[in-house]
């Protein structure tokens, strides 16, 4: 048995979030946010986990199925409490200038709840043995951890044409993005959640739905750097 101090195991669990918020933050490559805010909005992100979890238990109380609790509530509720995140402390600050800072901090904020989260699910799995741990870490590095930014990236888009668009127009861009990211994040969950019982859910998971993720976000990356030149 392998065995790892808990520093570690917590060092290793933090830092997938923290290289995918960096990922991210780099690809604003022609006027990137100052690092003191992107920070903040992490961090926040990590809080608003504990006003998530909460609602989560209390529709808990109420639904009993595992599965309507996974793919359904937390999607949506999550996904809210990011939303909320930068919606409150980073829409309305001078920085949020362009399109692309919509993406920029809504993955700040998705990526610091997916590191709570993160921690919490390895520790879990660090109690069974440290190897079990080791691979919790390096799954969730590759799918569950970036996938909460690239959820969180449909409706990040979505604020940022939101901001430079007419008025009118802005709740129905805001709106459509935030149903569009609590969606993807929801088929995630539900692939998951059933890749035991029908193995071909992990086949679609693996060869559909993450390529189509990272497609979606890299289209919408590059439409609000364009958008940002003119």
């Amino acid at each position: 048995m392998v065995d790892i101090e808990p520093l570690v195991i917590l060092a290793l669990a933090l830092g997938p979030g923290i290289f995918w918020a960096w990922y991210f933050y780099r690809r604003d490559r022609y006027e990137p946010e100052p690092a003191a805010l992107i920070v903040k909005i992490f961090l926040l992100g990590v809080l608003v986990t504990f006003p998530v979890a909460f609602v989560e238990g209390f529709f808990g109380l109420f639904i009993v199925s595992p599965l309507i609790m996974g793919a359904v509530v937390a999607p949506i509720v999550e996904e809210y409490g990011k939303f909320a995140v930068v919606r409150r402390f980073a829409y309305r600050d001078r920085e949020f200038d362009e399109p692309m800072d919509g993406i920029v901090y809504a993955a700040a904020a998705a990526l610091g709840l997916a590191s709570l989260e993160n921690v919490l699910y390895v520790f879990a799995a660090y109690v069974t043995s440290p190897e079990l741990a080791l691979g919790t870490i390096a799954v969730r590095a590759i799918f569950s951890v970036p996938g909460h930014a690239l959820f969180a990236s449909a409706w990040g888009y979505a604020l940022g044409r939101a901001k430079f668009s007419a008025p009118e127009r802005r709740s129905r861009i805001v709106l459509e993005g935030l149903v569009l990211g609590m969606v993807l994040h929801g088929v995630f969950n539900f692939l998951l959640m059933t890749a035991e019982v029908f193995a071909y859910t992990m086949v679609v998971f693996i060869l559909i739905l993450t390529p189509g993720l990272w497609i979606l976000a890299n289209r919408n990356i590059t439409a609000a750097l364009r958008h940002g030149r003119q």
